[in-house]
């Protein structure tokens, strides 16, 4: 599913496994169509138990509400059927630890100034 601004996902069945790719933000509107057709997806498996595989591209952020409705799905998934989930996170800036995080932080807040100024 396309939503531009909204974020875009696709989801995939391989067999026992839900290849999932997920791009942009996923706000309300994103996480609502999401759900939907994860539900209908999660019925396919037929009470058989399943995996899913979850590819992150780019730096993805969540709505209050997109969260709420994101948990709601994986408890529903995890009671029909899924054993296991594997998440990817590609193109990202995720950090290991706090002095990675805040030198990235200091780094891009001096680029972003100086080109506010230049502008």
């Amino acid at each position: 599913m396309e939503l531009a601004a909204h974020g875009e996902y696709t989801i995939e069945k391989k067999g026992n496994i839900l290849f999932i790719d997920a791009h942009g933000p996923f706000n309300d509107i994103t996480a609502q169509l999401f759900s939907q057709e994860m539900y209908q997806t999660c019925k396919l498996f037929n009470g058989e138990c399943w995996a899913s595989l979850v590819t992150y591209y780019g730096n993805s952020i969540y709505t209050p509400e997109a969260e709420s409705t994101l948990i709601a799905l994986t408890k529903y998934r995890a009671k029909y059927g899924m054993i296991a989930n594997a998440s990817i996170i590609l193109d990202s800036n995720v950090f290991c630890d706090v002095n990675s995080a805040e030198k990235w932080l200091v780094e891009f807040m001096k680029d972003s100034v100086q080109t506010k100024k230049a502008q």
